[in-house]
């Protein structure tokens, strides 16, 4: 069924402009829209059932018409629609589609839109589309720290932290009419921070007061987050005194900064402190937090208390926001190192429930380890689920795997082979990014 013929609803705007621009720029869109099932792309839907939609589908055409069919809106929803829809054709490389799709949707926009448009900014950095992000910049008549900061987040976004102080400077220069706010001020210490220049990041908070402009409390984490993993712990310590000198409260990501330095090289019984005194502060832990203590624990050799603090936080995973894949892959290695490998297991089959699978490196030290004492069927479990919920083409280092235990294809056991030290090849990892500020 050819969609253009046969539909028997209107097409939403958004739909319409799409295929206008692609049929003088892309005619490749337009025959995907052309040859589109009826069923698909005729039936108007709300942007957050497309954004849903979108969530579970990962091939591009497919995404493309799932967002054709939505309702045009300027929601937080259809936004994410957008970016989604983007993201899985940048997967393949299809920029000149992304530009047709994108431009589309600019031509719907008013030039005065300064807030649509800045959102389409963040939209090509999804992309890496940096250039088209600062065409779109420059063609916003009246600019303000809104459009402002949007470039300089896709800058961010797009992973070009060194890009940002000369960036900032540049725009400056430029559009004097511009001020920027703690936003822009908090983009820019934070690109500072994650190119290891703590020094000049300070220099620009101590810059913000004299203009007027107070830190808030995510930029002050920011600075705390840098301090504390460059090991400057007095200096993030006197950081943390004058924001509360200051009347600023803590909020939970400021506490699971603070906790992640006396995680790495602290006592559990500090953790459990702070963590006593963020709950008296009104928040409440959440994974991160409870990853820290759990990684304390173990470090600590305490690997019992640290099961303990793991299954306490699973029965209790509602309230504090579920687990995250880290608490899984952290603990798993920690226990693997110890030889604990019923343990590690025990965690993996909760990540399962959870579809929070560790990395195969991890998973390789796990099922090695039970393979060396014994456990076929332990073994056989793990790579079935692991086969289950992985596609194909994740698969390879698996297989190889399977081959070197001796397990063949219909699933019996051949003649063991020798194995990797299991205890020897774990490697917890407790890395984190620096914290955004905005």
């Amino acid at each position: 069924m050819v969609l253009l013929k046969h539909c028997t609803k209107p097409f939403t705007p958004t739909t319409m402009a799409f295929l206008s621009y692609s049929r003088r720029h892309s005619p490749h869109l337009l025959r995907l829209l052309s040859t589109t099932p009826a069923s698909a792309a005729t039936v108007t839907i709300s942007s957050s059932a497309a954004k849903n939609k979108l969530l579970n589908v990962f091939d591009p055409d497919e995404s493309l018409a799932i967002l054709a069919s939505a309702s045009p809106s300027s929601s937080s929803s259809h936004r994410f629609a957008l970016d989604l829809a983007v993201r899985r054709l940048a997967s393949v490389r299809r920029f000149s589609d992304i530009e047709s799709l994108l431009s589309a949707r600019r031509s719907q926009l008013p030039a005065a839109d300064e807030a649509s448009l800045s959102s389409l900014i963040l939209t090509y950095a999804t992309a890496n589309m940096l250039s088209h992000a600062r065409q779109l910049f420059d063609e916003i008549p009246e600019k303000t720290s809104l459009s402002f900061n949007a470039l300089l987040r896709a800058y961010a976004k797009a992973k070009k932290p060194k890009l940002i102080p000369e960036l900032f400077s540049s725009l400056q220069a430029l559009h004097p009419s511009i001020v920027p706010d703690h936003v822009s001020y908090g983009i820019l210490i934070k690109s500072f921070c994650i190119v290891g220049k703590l020094n000049n990041a300070r220099q620009v908070f101590d810059e913000m007061l004299p203009k007027g402009i107070e830190p808030t409390v995510a930029i002050y984490t920011t600075l705390l987050d840098s301090m504390y993993k460059k090991g400057k712990a007095e200096e993030a310590e006197r950081l943390w005194s004058e924001m509360l000198a200051k009347g600023l409260k803590p909020d939970h990501v400021a506490y699971n900064v603070r906790m992640m330095y006396v995680g790495l090289h602290g006592k559990p019984e500090e953790v459990l402190a702070m963590i006593k005194e963020m709950e008296e502060a009104g928040w409440k832990p959440d994974a991160i937090t409870y990853n820290y203590l759990i990684s304390c624990y173990c470090r600590n050799k305490r690997f019992e208390d640290a099961k303990e603090a793991y299954r306490g936080f699973m029965k209790k995973k509602g309230s504090y926001g579920g687990p995250n894949a880290a608490i899984f892959k952290d603990l798993v290695n920690f226990l693997c190192g110890n030889g604990d490998f019923d343990g590690g297991l025990e965690v993996v089959r909760d990540s399962i429930k959870h579809n929070k699978i560790p990395d195969f490196k991890t998973m390789k030290v796990l099922v090695e380890g039970l393979m060396e004492n014994g456990k076929v069927e332990e073994v056989k479990e793990v790579i079935r689920v692991v086969k289950e919920r992985f596609p194909e083409n994740l698969l390879g280092g698996w297989k190889s795997l399977e081959k070197k235990m001796g397990l063949v294809a219909d699933g019996e056991v051949a003649e063991p082979v020798e194995v990797t030290d299991p205890v020897k090849a774990a490697e917890p990892i407790m890395a984190a990014e620096p914290i955004m500020a905005a």
